[in-house]
């Protein structure tokens, strides 16, 4: 079962004890613009991590706030979606076809 936190603690939290880190799609990011963030899980074999890259936490919350995001994150899986905090407060109160991500 999914859960959605906007807890900047608890996504880190959540994230390393999985071996995530934050990190933006590399051909958004440049300029000095985060661009487009993620967490990526680089020593899970499955993770598709080639096109990202690695930036700091403070980065990652920045953007994060900045775009009104929340995770969408399973607590015994890798498992995690970004999306916006208004798709995440519709789908929290049943509108299941709100879009699942920005």
């Amino acid at each position: 079962m999914s859960e959605t936190t906007t807890d900047h603690d608890k996504i880190r939290k959540w994230a390393e004890a999985k071996g995530g880190k934050p990190a933006a799609v590399g051909r958004t990011h440049k300029d000095g613009d985060v661009g487009i963030i993620r967490i990526m899980f680089p020593k899970n074999p499955q993770s598709e991590h080639e096109a990202l890259t690695e930036i700091s936490w403070d980065e990652f919350f920045k953007e994060f706030e900045k775009r009104q995001l929340a995770l969408v994150y399973e607590e015994d899986s890798l498992f995690s979606k970004i999306v916006g905090r208004d798709t995440a407060e519709k789908r929290a109160h049943g509108d299941h076809s709100a879009a699942r991500h920005r």
